[in-house]
Order: structure tokens, then C-alpha cells, then sequence
């Protein structure tokens, strides 16, 4: 049973709150509700929604566990925010487990001043916790807990009947379908200043880094990006041959949610069964597929542990890269090195032949990647952490009307700083752009997705569910 109500601000201030900010709706809002779901059986309430929203409202929320999914540089002004209103933060990396090398990593992904703000950190697993161990300005008394990540939850078989109605769907419309993600947006992103280098004017002049780029030492960059760009013509040459040798097989292009389409849909426009979409969730897409190919692309793993034949195609190479940056999804996937081998292993797959062998190797690589795939739920010893920091622990008179004073003051800063950001040049963060990875949901369709979750998890708790605006949302018992 589940109740809903509407409100503007967070009412169970009797529990111990959650603030689950979500950037990527299609991408993250599933498993974050899990996690919500999880951690409202124990005893929390959860406001779960746009990252954009709910930290704009940071200063409204009783003391709170904030968790983040990133500690770059743009992190450290709201984690300083957050810190004034006695909120705690535990952070993962969702960059993490597909990871550049570490010195890039690291310039890239963590700022020593934001990292010093967390209270926990929660890695994917094994290899993330040793990469984390190489930050010389990792603080010495940080805890690390490798449990995995609320995404490999989903992809679990005792929750993979989440999506059975949208994987039904997609076989009824797709039919046997290949599906292709793509990840060249270092080469073809919406913005020319995302890309690793930015076009360059006059013939002869050094190309400019471009958002892509930063971090990287010019060398890595331009070794990336003359890869990259191999990679992306060999699956431009690819698609057409693929529709011309399998006539019975739909072919969907899934490029990456920062990639430009029209090349693909040029593509498609060339072809008699070549689609190209980024509707809804991957999960699904992969479920309902008859096979994935991709080239070091995070989706590779997801199949793997899934069950779901994966296909790196290797046309091009480059050892540093594919060795370094892609060694996870190229290693978990059947890897094929020429068109003429990757013909025959989809004629296989087609044909209902395995293309891998069910040996251990592939296995004990996922496992030192990627903690929780079997026994508890990431989610919930994601909880059992939070459970064990220590609770509000204020004056109950509460803060001063010095610090009443100042802390209004500096909301009002961060508040007029959040609304002028969105009007700079380049900015990430104009509302149009926001509401396109976080478009408005009514109530209905995050009570459907927590009904879900309840009959997958055999879960009795009657649920309240609190729509706190047409972004944000609390969910406690």
C-alpha cells in the first residue's frame, strides 16, 4: 500500500533523511529509487529528484546524509553549502569503473579540497578502492567501502523483472534486433567545444582542448582522439554492411546521451533497417536484444552480467587505450578484430550458438570490478553504512541568530549564484537542458515504479510518497 500526498517542503522530519539527487532521469532514477525504496524499510526518508532542484533547496532541508555521485571541482562549492547546513556527504564516482589512467583520473574526477568535505566513500569495488588508494591527497581516515553500485542492482536476475513490460514492448516492435551503443561523444558530441579538440580555424594552427580534453596531458588527448576517430568510421563503414548481410535483423543505434545523431540517422536513411534512438532506459534495450556490439563501451559489462552476448569490434587498435581505458568491457566481451569474424559470430549468435566459452576468467575479472553481485543488495549495504554514521547530534535550540543570520546570507549568495550560472556562455546548466535530462514526472509514474520494486523485493512497508514539486519527490515509511 502506498499513499500519496503533495507538499512543498520534506515532512518526516522525525526520520533521518536522504537527499538522492538524480542528473540522468532515464539513467539513474530507477536505481536511486530502489535505493530509496531499501533504505525506507530501515527507517529513513529519502527526497529523491533533479540534482539541480534539490540542491537549490540545500538550505531548507532538515540535517541530512547527501550522496553524491561525483567530487570534481564543480562539487566543492555545494558540498561547502551543504557542510554550512550541517548536512553530511557520502559520495561514489560514477566514472569509476570505466576509468581513464589513474594521473588523468585523478585531475579529471577528484579536487583534494572536495574530497576532504565526504565522510564516506562508496566504490564500485576492488579496483576502485585501489584506485582511490593511489590519490596522494586521498585523507588518511576516509572510510571506503567497496559495495558496488545501485545501477549493477538493477541488473541482477531477482530485479530484472522490473523492465519485462518495456522488453516485451521492444521485442513487439523490433522484432530480432541487434542492438549498437555507441560512445564517440570525444569525437562527436552536440557542442564542437565538447569534443577532445575544439576545429580549428586556419589551416596549420594547434587545435585547442576542448571540455572533452581536460585533465588529459596533450599527448594522451591526441592519442585518444586519432583512436577514437578510427573506431568512429569503422562502425560508420560497419552499420550499412551489417543491414546488407542479415536481412532478418532490425539494427538499433543507441549513441551516447552527449553524442550528435545526425550521422547516425544519415546512416539509417541509407539503410532498410537501421534504427536510431535514446528513448528510456538501456536495461531493457539490452534485455530485449538479440546481441550487443559496441567498442569499450560500459554496456558491453552490463550485458555481460546479464547474460546477453556482447561484441566488442576491435577493427582498429590501440593497445595503450583499449589495454588501459577499455580493458573491463573489451575483456567481458567476445572480441572481434575484423568484419569477416564479426559476421561469423553474430551468424552464431543468430543461429543460437555461444560465442564466449563459460569459462572463470571473465568471471573473477567482473568480480574484482564490481562488488555486490551476489548475496546483499549494493543498495542495501549502501544502508547498512548509513546507518551506522552518527545521527543529529545539534543543540535543540538550534544555531544561533548570529548564524541564522549568516547562514542566510549565504544561501541567498548560493541562490542567486545557481540562477546567474545558467545565463553564462557554454553553461551545462540552462533550464532547457536541465529539463531534458530531468523532464517533469507526475506521481502515478513513481508510484508505478515503486509498486515494482515492492513486489520484486516481497516488501510489506506501507510507503508514503510526497510530491515536493514536479521534480522531487520524498518516499518514507
Amino acid at each position: 500500500m502506498i499513499d500519496l500526498q503533495r507538499n512543498s517542503t520534506p515532512m518526516s522530519t522525525d526520520k533521518r533523511l536522504l537527499l538522492i539527487p538524480v542528473e540522468n532521469q532515464v539513467r539513474e532514477l530507477d536505481p536511486k529509487l530502489l535505493l530509496a525504496c531499501i533504505a525506507a524499510q530501515r527507517g529513513f526518508s529519502s527526497v529523491i529528484g533533479s540534482r539541480r532542484e534539490l540542491e537549490f533547496r540545500i538550505d531548507s532541508y532538515p540535517k541530512s546524509i547527501y550522496l553524491s555521485k561525483s567530487m570534481t571541482k564543480r562539487s566543492l562549492l555545494f558540498f561547502r553549502m551543504a557542510k554550512k547546513f550541517d548536512h553530511e556527504i557520502v559520495t561514489w564516482d560514477e566514472e569509476a569503473l570505466v576509468h581513464l589512467p589513474p594521473e588523468t583520473y585523478f585531475s579529471r574526477r577528484l579536487h583534494p579540497d572536495a574530497i576532504r568535505q565526504v565522510a564516506h566513500l562508496f566504490a564500485w569495488g576492488q579496483d576502485n578502492v585501489e584506485l582511490w588508494h593511489q590519490y596522494p591527497d586521498l585523507p588518511g581516515d576516509l572510510p571506503i567501502h567497496a559495495v558496488g553500485n545501485p545501477r549493477i542492482d538493477m541488473l541482477r536476475p531477482e530485479m530484472r523483472s522490473f523492465y519485462a513490460d518495456e522488453v516485451q514492448a521492444l521485442r513487439e516492435t523490433y522484432g530480432d534486433f541487434l542492438l549498437i551503443n555507441t560512445n564517440f561523444n570525444h569525437v562527436n558530441a552536440f557542442g564542437e567545444d565538447m569534443n577532445l579538440f575544439q576545429p580549428v580555424k586556419n589551416p596549420g594552427e594547434t587545435a585547442k582542448f576542448g571540455r572533452a580534453a581536460k585533465g588529459m596531458s596533450r599527448a594522451y588527448a591526441e592519442d585518444l582522439w586519432s583512436h577514437k576517430q578510427a573506431v568512429f568510421k569503422d562502425f560508420q563503414q560497419l552499420i550499412p554492411m551489417l543491414d546488407q548481410a542479415f536481412p532478418g535483423l532490425n539494427i538499433v543505434i543507441r549513441p551516447h546521451p552527449t553524442e550528435r545523431h545526425d550521422v547516425y540517422k544519415d546512416l539509417a536513411a541509407r539503410c532498410s533497417r537501421v534504427h536510431v534512438t535514446n528513448q528510456g532506459n538501456v536495461v531493457p534495450w539490452i534485455l530485449a536484444a538479440r546481441a550487443v556490439l559496441h567498442n569499450g563501451c560500459t554496456t558491453g559489462i552490463e550485458a555481460f552480467i546479464m547474460g546477453v552476448p556482447a561484441i566488442s569490434y576491435r577493427a582498429s587498435i590501440n593497445e595503450n587505450i583499449d589495454n588501459g581505458f577499455y580493458r573491463l568491457p573489451h575483456a567481458v566481451s567476445h572480441q572481434c578484430f575484423s568484419y569477416e569474424q564479426l559476421q561469423e559470430a553474430l551468424q552464431q549468435i543468430l543461429d543460437g550458438k555461444p560465442v564466449m566459452s563459460d569459462g572463470g576468467e571473465r568471471q573473477t575479472l567482473i568480480e574484482r570490478y564490481l562488488a555486490s553481485l551476489s548475496g546483499p543488495l549494493s543498495c542495501t549495504r549502501m544502508v547498512d553504512v548509513l546507518e551506522s554514521m552518527p545521527g543529529d547530534s545539534r543543540d535543540a535550540s538550534g544555531p544561533s541568530p548570529a548564524e541564522r543570520l549568516q547562514r542566510t546570507m549565504i544561501a541567498g549568495g548560493y541562490h542567486l549564484y545557481k540562477l546567474i550560472k545558467p545565463m553564462l556562455p557554454g553553461s551545462h546548466n540552462r533550464p532547457t537542458f536541465q529539463r531534458h535530462r530531468y523532464p517533469p514526472l507526475p506521481m502515478e509514474t513513481i508510484k508505478l515504479k515503486v509498486e515494482r520494486i515492492q513486489r520484486i523485493l516481497n516488501d510489506s512497508t506501507r510507503l508514503k510518497i510526497t510530491q515536493l514539486s514536479d521534480v522531487l519527490f520524498e518516499i518514507s515509511a
